[in-house]
C-alpha cells in the first residue's frame, strides 16, 4: 500500500471504480473486482467488504483471504475488530492486529499470516453498513494518507451502494445501504396535529453524479467560488444588510466568516478534491468528519459548535448546488432537520409544509411557536432520525402522540388516516362552539384569549372564538431580521395587530430576549445559565435605548386606540416601577411631538420570577394587570430546565405544592383587587386549565389550539364543584396529582377532548 498511497493512490482507485461501474453485471461481481483492484492498486495482501445484513456484518466480497468464507463469515455486533470499526465509525489501523484485545479469530477466513489491519467505516448519513478493510503479512503502520484514500472509496462505495447503482444487493442478502424498510420513532410531540407526507431533508446531500471529478483544478475552482460566495453573504450578515439567519448570534458568524478563511478547513477539502472527489463530495466527507466528531462530544457547547460547523458545510454545499434558498418543494413536505430557528423554517413555503420532523429541538424553542401560528405538526428528540430517512419517504407524523412513521406499512396508514378522520370531526365540533360563550355549567364565565408571535395568529381570532390576545410576543420580529427593524417597522406590525384584533384587547409583551433566544446584532456573552442570566427586562433596563424605541412605536401604533404592554421576568417591585418610568417619557414625548397616544394605557408584569409573587403588595397602585407565565414560573418553582429532556417531565404543575403556590398568588391578587390572568402551555391543556379554573382563575390566555378544547371542558365543568375537590387534594404528598383530576374529571362526564 505504500507505493501507491495517499492522494495519487485514491485517484486512481476512483477512475478504477468508475470503469467497474460502467463496465456493467451484477453487484456481487462488481464487489468482487472492486476488492481485487483496491488490493492490487495499494500492494496489499487483503482487501475485504463487509456489509451489515440485520444485525451482523457479513463478508461480500474479499480479495486475499479464502474465497469460500465469502457469505459464511459473519460477525455479530461488536465482535472482532471489524464490529469495533463498526461500532465506533472511526478508522482504525494496527500493526499488530492479531494481539488486539477485541482481535476474532475466524479460522474459514484463513487470516493467519496477516499481521497488520487497516478498517474504515462504509458511512452515510451517519448510518455504518458496512467496512473496508485492508491487510499486510508484514507488520507496518498505515500513514494518514492511505487512511484517508482508503476512507475516500468508502464514501463514495456507500453513495452508489445506496443510489442503487451498484445494482441490488437487497432482494437476496437483506443489505440495507439505505433505510428502507418501515420504521417508528418515537419523540416528544412539539405541536399539535397530524400528517402525511414525503421526506425532505433539511442538509442536502452531494448529488450521485458529482461524486467522482476528472478535473481537480475545475473542480477547486468550483469551489473556492462557492467559498468566495459564502463568503460575501456572511459579510453581508455581519453588516446587517439582508440575509436572514434568525436565532443565530454575531458570535456564530464570525466563526463561520473565520472558518471559510481556514487554511486546515480549506485544506481538508482541496485534499479531498486532490484525492479525486468532486467539489461537493469533498464537503461531505468534511461533513461527515464534523458529524462523527459531534456524536463523540460530551460537552454541550462543544457540541454546538460542532453543530455550527455543519451548518456552515450545508451553505457551501448549497452554494455549489446553485441554491442558496429552499424553494422546489414536493406537495406535503415532511421537513426533516437536526433542529431549526424560526427564520429557517419561515424560509420554507408554508403551503407546501405538511410538517416538521426534528432529531433534536426543544418544546420552548420560536421554531416550535412558529409552527404551532402556521398550523403545522411538529415532533422532536428523536435521536438517529437524520440516519433512518431518505429523501422522498413516505411519512406519518403524529403530533398528538410524539411519533413519527417511516415509510408506513398501509395498516398503519389506514388506522391513521381513522384518526384524522376523527380528529377532523372534533375540530368541527370546536368550531361549532366558537360564538358560544366560556361559561361552566354553574355560571362562572371564563375569558379565553390567545397567545401569539405572528400576524398571522391574530387573523385566526374569529375563527377561534377567542376573546382577544393575551400575548402577543414581538421578538418574532427582532429574530428574523439581521438589523434591529426600524421604527416605522415596528410600528407597521403592531398597527396591523390591532386593526385585525378589531375591538378585542390586546397584550403586547415587550422584548423578551437573551437566554435561548439571541439576536445576531445584540453583543452577549456565552454564560454558564443563560435561562438565570441576562435575558428579557434586565436586557431592557441595561439597555434602555432599545426598551424606549419599542414602546415608542408601541404607543404610535396605538394611537386613539387601547395599549396594553407588559413586562416579562419581572422580579421586584422596583424593576417594575424602572421600566413603567419608560412608558410614562415616552407618553410625554408622544404628546410634545404629535399629540397622539392611546385611548387607554395599561401596564402589567409578568410573573415568572417567584420573587414577585412576595411583593405583589407593592405593585398595587402601579402596575394594572399580572400574567402568570407558567412555563417559565415553574421552571424557576421547581428548579427544572424545561428545556433539558433528563427533568423537564419530572415535576409536574398539577402537584400540590405548585397549585396551591398558585392558588396563594391568585388569593393575595384578588386581596389587592388586580387583574390576574394565567398564560402558558398548561392553560391551553384541558386538564390543567379544569384545574385552574378550580383554583379561581377566570382569565386563561393559550395557543390556537388550545381555545376550542377548553372551551368544550368549560361548557362540561362545575366550577365550584372542582373548587371544592380541589380542596380536598391540596394538602396531598404525591408527586403528582393529574391521575386524580383525571378521575374526577371522567366521573364528572367533564370533557377532556
Amino acid at each position: 500500500m505504500a507505493t501507491a498511497g495517499g492522494i495519487g493512490g485514491s485517484r486512481i482507485l476512483l477512475r478504477r471504480l468508475r470503469e467497474i461501474m460502467a463496465a456493467g453485471g451484477p453487484a456481487q461481481e462488481r464487489l468482487d473486482r472492486l476488492v481485487q483492484t483496491i488490493a492490487s492498486t495499494t500492494v496489499a495482501d487483503v482487501c475485504s467488504i463487509y456489509l451489515k445484513r440485520g444485525r451482523v456484518l457479513e463478508l461480500f466480497a474479499t480479495e486475499g483471504l479464502k474465497p469460500e468464507a465469502v457469505h459464511r463469515t459473519q460477525l455479530a455486533e461488536g465482535e472482532g475488530l471489524v464490529g469495533l470499526v463498526a461500532e465506533t465509525g472511526r478508522p482504525l489501523s494496527l500493526a499488530d492486529a492479531p494481539h488486539h484485545p477485541r482481535f476474532s479469530y475466524r479460522p474459514e477466513t484463513g487470516e493467519d499470516p496477516f499481521q497488520s489491519f487497516l478498517g474504515v467505516p462504509i458511512v452515510r448519513a451517519e448510518r455504518v453498513f458496512g467496512v473496508m478493510v485492508v491487510q499486510n503479512r508484514v507488520a507496518r503502520v498505515y500513514g494518514e494518507d492511505e487512511v484517508e484514500a482508503l476512507q475516500t472509496i468508502a464514501m463514495v462505495l456507500a453513495e452508489i451502494t445506496a443510489s442503487g447503482a451498484l445494482g441490488d444487493l437487497s432482494g437476496l442478502t437483506e443489505v440495507e445501504a439505505k433505510p428502507s424498510r418501515p420504521d417508528r420513532l418515537t419523540g416528544k410531540a412539539f405541536s399539535d396535529g397530524l400528517a402525511v407526507g414525503v421526506a425532505f431533508l433539511h442538509e442536502p446531500h452531494a448529488p450521485l453524479g458529482r461524486l467522482i471529478a476528472d478535473d481537480p483544478v475545475a473542480e477547486e475552482v468550483r469551489l473556492m467560488d462557492a467559498m468566495g460566495q459564502v463568503r460575501a453573504d456572511l459579510d453581508r450578515m455581519l453588516e446587517g444588510e439582508g440575509g436572514r439567519l434568525s436565532g443565530v448570534s454575531a458570535e456564530v458568524l464570525e466563526t463561520f466568516r473565520l472558518m471559510v478563511d481556514d487554511e486546515g478547513f480549506v485544506g481538508r477539502l482541496k485534499a479531498g478534491i486532490q484525492a479525486g472527489l468532486s467539489a461537493d463530495a469533498a464537503v461531505e466527507r468534511v461533513r461527515a468528519e464534523h458529524r462523527t466528531r459531534m456524536q463523540a462530544a460530551k460537552d454541550p457547547y462543544l457540541r454546538e459548535r460542532l453543530n455550527d460547523l455543519e451548518d456552515l458545510d450545508n451553505r457551501i454545499l448549497r452554494t455549489l448546488a446553485g441554491k442558496t434558498r429552499i424553494t422546489d418543494l414536493p406537495d406535503r413536505t415532511i421537513l426533516f432537520a437536526r433542529d431549526l430557528g424560526p427564520a429557517e423554517l419561515l424560509d420554507y413555503p408554508s403551503s407546501k409544509l405538511a410538517g416538521v420532523a426534528l432529531e433534536e429541538g426543544g418544546a420552548a424553542s420560536h421554531a416550535v411557536i412558529v409552527a404551532r401560528a402556521l398550523g403545522v405538526p411538529m415532533v422532536g428528540r428523536m435521536p438517529g432520525l437524520l440516519s433512518r430517512v431518505e429523501p422522498g419517504d413516505k411519512v406519518v407524523l403524529d403530533g398528538e402522540r410524539g411519533e413519527t412513521w417511516l415509510r408506513p406499512e398501509p395498516a398503519v396508514l389506514a388506522a391513521f388516516e381513522e384518526r384524522a378522520k376523527l380528529r377532523l370531526a372534533r375540530e368541527e365540533a370546536y368550531a361549532r362552539l366558537k360564538d358560544k360563550p366560556a361559561v361552566t355549567l354553574d355560571g362562572v364565565k371564563v375569558t379565553l384569549l390567545l397567545n401569539a408571535g405572528l400576524a398571522l395568529d391574530v387573523q385566526h381570532l374569529d375563527e377561534l372564538g377567542a376573546d382577544g390576545v393575551g400575548l402577543f410576543r414581538t421578538e418574532f420580529q427582532f429574530m428574523v431580521s439581521e438589523a434591529l427593524p426600524k421604527l416605522k417597522a415596528q410600528t407597521a406590525l403592531y398597527e396591523t395587530i390591532l386593526d385585525a384584533a378589531k375591538d378585542r384587547p390586546v397584550t403586547f409583551r415587550t422584548l423578551d430576549i437573551g437566554g435561548d433566544k439571541l439576536l445576531p446584532y445584540l453583543s452577549t456573552q456565552r454564560e454558564e445559565n443563560p435561562a438565570l442570566g441576562w435575558r428579557a427586562l434586565r436586557i431592557g433596563l441595561d439597555r434602555p435605548a432599545l426598551l424606549r424605541y419599542q414602546l415608542r412605536a408601541l404607543i404610535q401604533a396605538a394611537a386613539g386606540r387601547r395599549l396594553r404592554i407588559m413586562f416579562p421576568l419581572v422580579a421586584s417591585a422596583a424593576e417594575f416601577e424602572a421600566a413603567r418610568a419608560y412608558v410614562d417619557r415616552e407618553l410625554d414625548w408622544a404628546r410634545a411631538r404629535s399629540g397622539m397616544e392611546p385611548s387607554l394605557i395599561e401596564v402589567g408584569a409578568m410573573l415568572e420570577a417567584p420573587s414577585l409573587a412576595f411583593c405583589l403588595d407593592q405593585l398595587k397602585g402601579k402596575a394594572d394587570f399580572l400574567s402568570i407565565g407558567t412555563n417559565d414560573l415553574m421552571q424557576y418553582f421547581f428548579a427544572a430546565d424545561r428545556g433539558n429532556a433528563r427533568v423537564a417531565d419530572r415535576y409536574d404543575l398539577l402537584s400540590a405544592p405548585a397549585l396551591r403556590f398558585l392558588k396563594a398568588i391568585r388569593e393575595q391578587a384578588d386581596a389587592l383587587a388586580l387583574p390576574l390572568s394565567i398564560c402558558g402551555e398548561a392553560a391551553g391543556r384541558p386538564l390543567e386549565a379544569m384545574a385552574l379554573i378550580g383554583l379561581g382563575f377566570r382569565s386563561l390566555s393559550m395557543p390556537a389550539t388550545g381555545i376550542g378544547l377548553v372551551k368544550a371542558m368549560i361548557r362540561s365543568m362545575d366550577a365550584g364543584a372542582a373548587a371544592a375537590m380541589l380542596e380536598g387534594v391540596l394538602s396531598d404528598s404525591r408527586p403528582s396529582l393529574r391521575g386524580a383530576l383525571a378521575a374526577y374529571a371522567r366521573e364528572a362526564e367533564i370533557a377532556l377532548g
